[in-house]
C-alpha cells in the first residue's frame, strides 16, 4: 500500500488535491481512498488530507501516521516540524518551494517545485494543488500524468482545467529534470 499525506493550509485545496489524486489512481487501475483530516482548523491553519493507493482492495480506514510521500503545498510549512506529518525513512517529500532540493536539510528524499510561481503564471491564481500532483507523478511514477490531467479536467472543466493541466505538466517536467540530474 502507498500512503500519501497532503499538507497545506486551509483553503489551499488539500482535500481537492486528495480527491483528484484518488480519481487519477482509479483511472490507472488502482484501488484508492481519499479523505480529509479536520479538527477545529480555520482558513489558513495547517491541515492534512490523506490518500491511500493499492493494487488490492483497501480495508484500512485510519489516519495515516507515517506516509510514503508527504506533499507540502505551502512553502512556509517546509521544515516546520511542529505538527508536521511523519514520513517513513524510505519515503519522500515533494515540496512547493523555490529552493533547490539540496538546499532543504530534510532526512528523506526531497523534490522541489516552485508551484506557486507556476500557478500564478499559468493558472492566474495561487492554486497549487494540481501543480503539486504533476510533481507527484514525476517523482513517484505511481500515478500517470495523463490520469492526473483527466481527473483535473473532470474536476475543473473548460479553460480552468486546461490551465491546471498545463501547470501540472510544467511541474512534471521540472521534477523529471531533477531526476535526470541525479
Amino acid at each position: 500500500m502507498f500512503e500519501i499525506v497532503i499538507y497545506g493550509r486551509g483553503g489551499q485545496g488539500n482535500v481537492t488535491a486528495a480527491e483528484i489524486l484518488a480519481a487519477a489512481a482509479f483511472e490507472d487501475g488502482l484501488y484508492c481512498q481519499a479523505y480529509p483530516f479536520f479538527g477545529s482548523e480555520r482558513m489558513g491553519s495547517p491541515v492534512q488530507a490523506y490518500v491511500r493507493l493499492n493494487r488490492e482492495p483497501i480495508r484500512l480506514r485510519t489516519q495515516i501516521k507515517s506516509a510514503d510521500v508527504l506533499i507540502i503545498q505551502d512553502e512556509t510549512l517546509v521544515g516546520n516540524g511542529a505538527g508536521a506529518p511523519v514520513v517513513k525513512p524510505t519515503g519522500m517529500i515533494i515540496a512547493n518551494s523555490r529552493k533547490r532540493r539540496g538546499e532543504l536539510a530534510l532526512p528523506v528524499e526531497v523534490w522541489t517545485v516552485p508551484a506557486l510561481q507556476i500557478a500564478q503564471e499559468l493558472i492566474g491564481r495561487p492554486s497549487v494543488n494540481v501543480v503539486m500532483l504533476g510533481a507527484f507523478a514525476a517523482a513517484t511514477g505511481v500515478v500517470s500524468l495523463g490520469a492526473i490531467e483527466q481527473a483535473a479536467r473532470r474536476r475543473f472543466p473548460g479553460p480552468v482545467g486546461e490551465h491546471n493541466c498545463e501547470a501540472a505538466r510544467r511541474a512534471y517536467q521540472i521534477v523529471a529534470e531533477q531526476r535526470k540530474g541525479l
